[in-house]
């Protein structure tokens, strides 16, 4: 795991600005404060700041081929680099280490760019090849590990996140005013976009070749594919087989491994499997405890993982704590971050970083197997719409006392009324966005579902929000809140095997009624307490509704009532609601201010992205 980053000439010319190349690499220190190193010539130059996992005496990167004409570094770890590496010394090749990556290079070598799909893992990888002044590009199937990337003056320029390319003077600070506006909708940015002009998104399961005749994308992994093809297994042992088996790939560590739990299915049974598949071994399980009433879940993981038998570490998520996580986030990430659960992601993985370097986390399992509440809300509202006199029921509704709890019923009544009577793929982003979807939302992702194989269903649903919510959002926030902590965080759920399995499985084995992820919870019988499997699903939130109108007050008096990047939005009248106990806006107001936070923070250019 590390930070990787590099800037290529495609013309031929020498890079304009070597020197950059440190910047690149301090701008990147948190991904891997255990090293660093470029290589390079006057042409091109890859560098990767390393945070030491796998082979820690050998494993330095950029790895080089016999002859120096490959360089190759990789942010992440390829699960199947034993075989791969048995493939590879079997054709001659002679590695100098002893880890996971270097076995991209003698692939690459043997197949070029269609080395990439042979990969089993987490990865945001880039290769050199100076005899074709070739530059390829690589992200895993998932988007687990992040990669962006700009071309400025006949230069591409890469790295693991935006600001090692803002350290280059000629590169533009400008709003990417599409992007905004779907910011302004969803609370994140969609790949391949990002919220400054002219940087790119490498989409998952993508991979791009750069070299004098221009730059082109192709996918080399297709999840509309997968999710066409025949379920192969709709049996619950056959999936929970798959896990373990994904588990103990991704416990491949020469550091201690943790688990991020909280109380819930999806963590817990990740600890439970990681216990089977490390019998005799102690593992350490890490939770938040929140001071707020009404947000505090950690006394489930702490019962849940005494019956597993781990080392339980509760991390305290107060006021202070917070504010300091607040801080670090707005300062140090050079792209928004709407998800408030980046801030408790954070502290954990602080603490986790006393014991070990890389935990597994639960992000896929509620995309996969349809674990949302709102998944059921579809269900709901077709029920509503049932009801004669719904127009009554709708005004009490709307007059019940607004709290700033934790998804309380009130607040899912609300959102349940308000959008009741929207096509569904509007009223999904309307429950999943921020201030909702507007047409140039709704177009974007009815393209993205023009892709999913067969009839309309729920499985639609997941399908979306798979394809951009998880990668976008939630494995944005894991890689970024862990990674500022040095940390590495990997998802077993993301597994091809997992994914190839769960994607074509019929909804009614995900959502039955109105149980959410059917099929997984009768895989967790037997390995984690009946108690977690009957749970209903909370999430991590934090409490931000009162804080918006406590601690962080004035700020988003000052950013929200006259905002600089969505001057058309309804801001100050969703605030001055939201202060006034009218409604519960927290969901809407945060992204925004996150937004705003950011342009000033990284000096952007803003015009109007909201009409």
């Amino acid at each position: 795991m590390c930070g990787i980053f590099g800037a290529v000439s495609l013309s031929g010319a020498p890079l304009r600005h070597p020197g950059c190349l440190g910047a690149m690499a301090a701008a990147l220190a948190h991904r891997g404060p255990d090293g660093e190193r470029v290589v390079g010539h006057e042409r091109a130059r890859l560098g990767a700041r390393r945070l030491a996992v796998m082979d820690l005496t050998t494993g330095d990167q950029p790895f080089q081929s016999p002859d120096h004409t490959i360089w190759m570094i990789c942010n992440g770890e390829i699960y199947n680099a034993p075989a791969l590496r048995k493939e590879c010394a079997r054709a001659g090749y002679s590695f100098r280490s002893s880890g996971d990556i270097e076995t991209i290079v003698p692939l690459y070598q043997r197949l070029g760019p269609d080395a990439v799909p042979r990969l089993e893992g987490m990865f945001g990888l880039a290769v050199w090849d100076d005899a074709r002044g070739r530059l390829i590009l690589a992200r895993d199937r998932a988007g687990e590990k992040p990669l962006f990337w700009t071309e400025v003056a006949g230069e591409l320029r890469f790295a693991s996140e935006v600001q090692a390319l803002l350290v280059y003077p000629d590169q533009p600070r400008r709003v990417n005013p599409p992007a905004a506006a779907l910011y302004a909708a969803l609370g994140y940015v969609p790949a391949p976009l990002t919220m400054i002009t002219g940087i790119s998104k490498l989409p998952p399961a993508h991979l791009l070749v750069a070299d004098r005749s221009g730059v082109a994308l192709r996918r080399y992994w297709d999840a509309a594919a997968a999710a066409a093809a025949p379920s192969r297994h709709d049996r619950p042992a056959a999936l929970r087989d798959a896990l373990l088996a994904s588990v103990e790939r991704e416990l491949m560590s020469d550091v201690p491994v943790g688990v991020f739990t909280s109380g819930g299915l999806d963590s817990s049974l990740l600890a439970a499997a990681a216990a089977r598949v490390m019998a005799g071994e102690r593992i350490h399980t890490y939770s938040v405890r929140f001071v707020e009433p009404g947000y505090d879940e950690s006394g489930y993981a702490e019962a849940v993982t005494h019956s597993i038998r781990t080392i339980h570490h509760v991390v305290t998520a107060d006021g202070a704590a917070l504010e300091r996580a607040f801080e670090v986030v707005t300062r140090s990430l050079a792209e928004p971050m709407g998800d408030p659960a980046i801030l408790p992601t954070f502290l954990l993985a602080e603490a986790a970083r006393e014991h070990v370097k890389v935990v597994l986390s639960g992000e896929g399992a509620d995309e996969l197997f349809g674990g949302y509440p709102t998944y059921l809300g579809h269900k709901a509202a077709g029920l509503y719409r049932r009801i004669p006199g719904r127009s009554a029921l709708a005004w009490l509704v709307n007059r019940l006392p607004t709290s700033t709890g934790k998804v309380t019923i009130e607040f899912l009544l609300k959102e349940l009324v308000a959008a009741a009577q929207l096509p569904p793929l509007e009223r999904h982003l309307t429950w999943f966005g921020a201030l909702g979807p507007d047409a140039r939302t709704v177009a974007w992702a009815t393209g993205l579902l023009d892709q999913f194989p067969g009839d309309p269903s729920l499985n639609r649903l997941l399908w979306l929000d798979f394809l951009s919510y998880l990668p976008d959002n939630l494995l944005a926030k894991v890689d970024r809140g862990t990674m500022l902590a040095s940390i590495e965080a990997r998802a077993p759920y993301l597994d091809r095997e997992m994914m190839e399995l769960a994607l074509p499985l019929p909804p009614a084995l995900k959502v039955r009624g109105f149980t959410t992820k059917a099929i997984l919870k009768e895989a967790a019988r037997g390995l984690v307490p009946g108690g977690v499997i009957r749970r209903r699903k909370r999430g991590l939130s934090v409490p931000v509704a009162r804080w918006l109108n406590t601690g962080l007050a004035a700020l988003a008096q000052r950013h929200l009532m006259a905002p600089r990047l969505f001057p058309g939005a309804p801001t100050a009248r969703l605030l001055a609601e939201h202060r006034s106990g009218k409604r519960n806006h927290a969901r809407k107001l945060w992204p925004l201010l996150m937004a705003e936070l950011w342009a000033e923070r990284w000096q952007v250019d803003t015009e109007p992205a909201v009409e």
